[in-house]
């Protein structure tokens, strides 16, 4: 074997080594139950960051899985989704819940309301308070409920404390409960970790709040994962809380360094000062990172405590892992390796976002007598239909919009300012596009692949907007179709649709004509330019 097949194997090993655990591993495996059948395993946040990875190593694994989720079409597009049994409906809602928990063996919980408006805290309550009920009525064997590590004696963030008293609820229920306390965890993908990243990447100097000098304890994605599949073959009716954490104790401003030392950047000087409120910088995060202000406010305040683990009693119930717990370097290098080819397997992008709208696209017939504004646009093209369905695709992100991207970028900052998601979070992946994914300021609502891609916006706007991009076959090549659609709320919506007007000629112009020309390979520019 030469140069080249050694160089294929060593990147199948890295492939692998970082997608442990597979949920494969004999210890991980489904112990079959009494009667044969594999467990039936119901996973609540099957979508979010940690779930979506865990679904698929219960699968691995054998178990049985099924999900309740609000938007079935959203887990439709998972790769895993022909696997599952799907339960439509909110976790808060009782009678959904206790559809979800028949014949229900083990229950992962794995909401958290934090993004949901400032009063998450009594939603989580009303969801815990459900949980418990149902489990307790349909028999369920055990609870695995993923919380946050907090320390004892102190006056919680909101966050922390809504964490804490779930996990409390759970353990005070009738169904056996098992709660893993982590720290930062360290992923590609995670908003703890994306916000490490670009503060570092960005800032070569950091005025800083006073909480980096609080020491942590960070926890590798794989662990979690590892400690989470273990807890399901517990023997006995274990109910109490563990801590969990990798090896490593640090400072937040260690973590930044070091994160600095794997990305091979010169060491970052970060100063910390006392004027620096949770929420001044949570703006300030906001700003810098993809991380938006509703999400990087809790994440603040749950650094404002030293948060490491208090003792080791969770080996005592799960032995670490054979290969030993993941340091907080290799954890780095390891989720820069999944960003660096593409294969990043669930993102804090994938969060739903408080304020945008949530519900899809209207048919047209049900326009009739409301106010919609449209910007309707189309153009022939000698490029087949399958070629112009490729440039679509890759639209957003690092490749951007095919025309004004100093516009483009300009809203996304706006929206930025204005507390949204703004423009920096860019795509999770970019071979392929699914129902639920983030797109800079956008949320794809809708794909018909080849065809149709409907992108739902999620910057702040006094109205609803879509944006529509297509292509149809025609005799010669086929035909580029693109529609902006607003449904504009009060006077302030028709004035910002009006004002936009201007912006609109040149922006949607030239997404049209350099798509176009992107399709039939005669582009002379980037695609933002």
């Amino acid at each position: 074997m030469g140069d080249d097949g050694a160089a294929e194997v060593d990147a199948e090993v890295d492939i692998q080594a970082m997608s442990s655990p597979l949920g494969t591993e004999p210890t991980l495996r489904a112990v079959p139950l009494a009667d044969g059948r594999a467990p039936l395993v119901l996973v609540l946040g099957a979508t979010g960051y940690i779930g979506g990875r865990l679904v698929p190593r219960l699968l691995a694994g054998g178990y049985r899985v099924r999900a309740l989720t609000r938007s079935g079409r959203r887990l439709a597009a998972l790769p895993w989704a022909d696997q599952v049994e799907v339960i439509e409906g909110d976790a808060s809602d009782a009678d959904a819940m206790s559809r979800a928990m028949a014949d229900v063996d083990i229950v992962y919980y794995l909401v958290h309301s934090m993004i949901s408006g400032r009063d998450y805290g009594r939603l989580d309550r009303a969801i815990a308070l459900t949980v418990a009920k149902a489990a307790a009525a349909h028999g369920v064997d055990r609870i695995v409920y993923l919380s946050g590590l907090h320390p004892d004696g102190v006056e919680l963030s909101a966050h922390l404390a809504s964490r804490q008293e779930v996990g409390d609820i759970l353990i005070a229920s009738a169904t056996p409960t098992i709660v893993l306390q982590a720290g930062v965890v360290i992923g590609s993908g995670s908003a703890s970790f994306e916000m490490i990243r670009h503060l570092t990447e960005v800032l070569p100097y950091m005025p800083a709040p006073r909480w980096v000098r609080n020491t942590i304890q960070p926890i590798a994605v794989r662990d979690v994962l590892y400690y989470l599949l273990a807890a399901a073959r517990v023997e006995g009716e274990v109910n109490d809380a563990f801590d969990i954490g990798g090896p490593d104790v640090m400072r937040y401003s260690e973590m930044m360094n070091g994160y600095a030392e794997v990305a091979g950047l010169p060491r970052r000087g970060i100063t910390a000062l006392p004027v620096l409120t949770p929420g001044l910088a949570s703006h300030w995060v906001g700003l810098v990172t993809p991380v938006p202000r509703q999400i990087a406010r809790p994440l603040v305040e749950s650094l404002l405590h030293s948060c490491v683990m208090k003792d080791d009693a969770i080996d005592g119930l799960i032995p670490p892992p054979p290969e030993g717990l993941m340091g907080y370097r290799d954890a780095v290098r390891f989720a820069l390796g999944r960003i660096e080819i593409d294969a990043v397997e669930t993102s804090w992008v994938d969060s739903r976002v408080i304020g945008a709208p949530s519900d899809p696209m209207p048919s047209d017939p049900d326009w009739a007598g409301r106010t919609v504004f449209q910007d309707a646009r189309s153009k022939a093209t000698s490029a087949p239909p399958d070629a112009v369905w490729d440039v679509i695709t890759q639209v957003g992100g690092a490749t951007g919009w095919y025309s004004a991207s100093v516009l483009w970028a300009t809203r996304g900052l706006i929206d930025r300012i204005a507390g949204g998601v703004g423009s920096k979070r860019g795509r999770r992946r970019y071979d392929r596009l699914t129902e639920g994914d983030a797109i800079d300021v956008w949320r794809v609502e809708h794909v018909e692949p080849g065809r149709l891609l409907r992108l739902r916006a999620e910057m702040r706007v006094p109205g609803k907007a879509w944006l529509e991009l297509g292509v149809e076959p025609a005799e010669d090549g086929s035909e580029y179709r693109q529609r902006a659609v607003f449904f504009p709320r009060g006077l302030t919506g028709r004035l910002y649709w009006l004002s936009m007007l201007p912006f609109h000629g040149l922006v949607f112009s030239g997404m049209v004509n350099r798509i176009v020309a992107e399709a039939e390979g005669g582009s002379t520019g980037g695609p933002g330019e």
